[in-house]
């Protein structure tokens, strides 16, 4: 057990040595909320992580950006109100397609409705 566990904190240590300790924050913009609860925040650091957000009671809107440890630049959009967090990056996972069957059950059921009983 003991092997595990050093092994997983070389590996974490590994992990995190390309994470860069000495990034500086170039911008920062904070506006604190007015009476409505209107707020907008944003900065940007030396490594390239850009992050931005505006909001009010009624939901948010924001984006992050930055590089991934391979390399990647990551964007992420997204906004959160009543209906819950959505957010939008070409690097999140997308579900499959729809099949065709399916479609055409749905349409099938949609132009089909169940007749009632009469009781």
């Amino acid at each position: 057990m003991f092997k595990y566990v050093l092994c997983v904190a070389l590996i974490a240590c590994a992990c995190a040595d390309n994470i860069n300790k000495d990034a500086q924050i170039r911008s920062f913009q904070n506006d604190a909320s007015d009476a409505e609860g209107n707020y907008q925040y944003a900065y940007e650091t030396s490594n390239g992580i850009q992050v931005q957000e505006a909001g009010n009671p009624s939901g948010v809107r924001g984006a992050v950006a930055y590089v991934s440890p391979e390399g990647e630049q990551i964007s992420l959009s997204y906004t959160a109100d009543e209906e819950g967090y959505h957010p939008v990056g070409d690097h999140l996972p997308t579900p499959p397609p729809v099949p065709a069957y399916v479609l055409r059950a749905l349409e099938y059921i949609r132009t089909h409705p169940a007749a009632q009983k009469d009781e």
